[in-house]
């Protein structure tokens, strides 16, 4: 009879960390805030074999959380991309709470607190979070932000080990869009981005490397197409219907500009937008007065079922919205 062979689980790990050789790298992770954003990291962490703890404001926001991530495998379960004992195992490694203390033993926790209904986050509330997350976690836990304006380095200047703090942006176009920008703040240390190079690549995601710059790559390429179409469908020089063709046939996109707009949230668009203008005083950044009426009208996309299009419960464009065609 063969002798069995019996190796250490530890080595199976996702990542040995150079620190420790006795705790895999990215075993644990925390998600503070669980918005649509959130709820993705946490989903894509979990399905990727880490143990993830969320954190809530109620318990029925907890229950609300639970209930939309089981929503999501519940969609792939219908179309045959997971079964229901994966979902039952990805769900056992996702733990809610409402207490900081629980992230204790978090490799990182990423901040994800929601946008207001203007679109915008809270600078002040962000920094007392990190603040929160420094006197709980390890030195060398890292603590990271989700967003595309540059912030990082004003979220982390009051603490004490400004070096392991570093932004994230996840594109939420489509779920094939797998890359995760890294963006490192003036404080960023080169051994906390290639621990980000392996977390992406771990949750399968392609990582970028950024240099600070308000909007990072993605967000300054997409805003100036959604302005050059905004004011191309102003000047009636083709109708809305050949703009969208445009993108979708010639460049080869998955989405229009438009739709692509309504999936981001045009309230995210504008704020962002009119931060890159303040920024870089470059006029090609200034909110197209298109953005502008559906931002005032609340039409800002999928969430209030109105944007540039019409959309019904589950998110699928009905028709085009008659009021930025007219």
């Amino acid at each position: 009879m063969s002798e069995m062979i019996i190796e250490p689980i530890v080595n199976y790990g996702l990542n040995i960390s150079a620190e420790s050789k006795n705790k895999p790298l990215f075993s644990k992770i925390g998600v503070v805030g669980a918005g649509k954003e959130g709820r993705n990291i946490i989903n894509m962490a979990a399905s990727a074999g880490m143990e993830v703890i969320f954190l809530e404001e109620t318990p029925e926001r907890v229950t609300f959380v639970t209930g939309e991530l089981e929503k999501v495998m519940n969609q792939k379960i219908s179309s045959w991309g997971l079964t229901q004992t994966e979902k039952r195992i990805i769900m056992n490694r996702i733990t809610p709470t409402l207490e900081y203390e629980d992230f204790a033993g978090c490799d990182m926790v990423i901040e994800c607190t929601r946008y207001s209904e203007g679109g915008r986050r809270s600078t002040p509330l962000r920094k007392n979070i990190f603040k929160r997350l420094e006197e709980i976690l390890d030195p060398d836990a890292i603590i990271a932000t989700n967003g595309s304006v540059v912030i990082i380095s004003e979220l982390s200047a009051e603490l004490v080990y400004k070096d392991r703090c570093v932004s994230l942006y996840f594109p939420v176009s489509h779920p094939d869009a797998r890359i995760l920008e890294i963006v490192s703040g003036m404080y960023t240390s080169e051994e906390v981005y290639k621990k980000m190079e392996i977390f992406a690549k771990l949750i399968n995601y392609k990582p970028h490397k950024i240099n600070e710059s308000n909007g990072n790559v993605s967000m300054r390429i997409m805003v100036n197409m959604l302005n050059e179409a905004c004011q191309i469908l102003l000047e009636r020089v083709c109708s809305f219907e050949d703009i969208e063709e445009t993108f979708t046939i010639i460049y080869g996109q998955r989405y229009g500009v438009f739709r692509m707009a309504d999936i981001i949230g045009i309230e995210r668009l504008v704020t962002l937008m009119e931060a890159m203008f303040n920024e870089f005083g470059e006029k090609h950044y200034k909110p197209n007065p298109l953005l502008w009426k559906l931002y005032r009208s609340n039409q800002i996309g999928v969430r209030t079922k109105k944007g540039f299009y019409i959309y019904d419960e589950t998110g699928n464009p009905i028709s085009i919205n008659k009021a930025v065609i007219n």
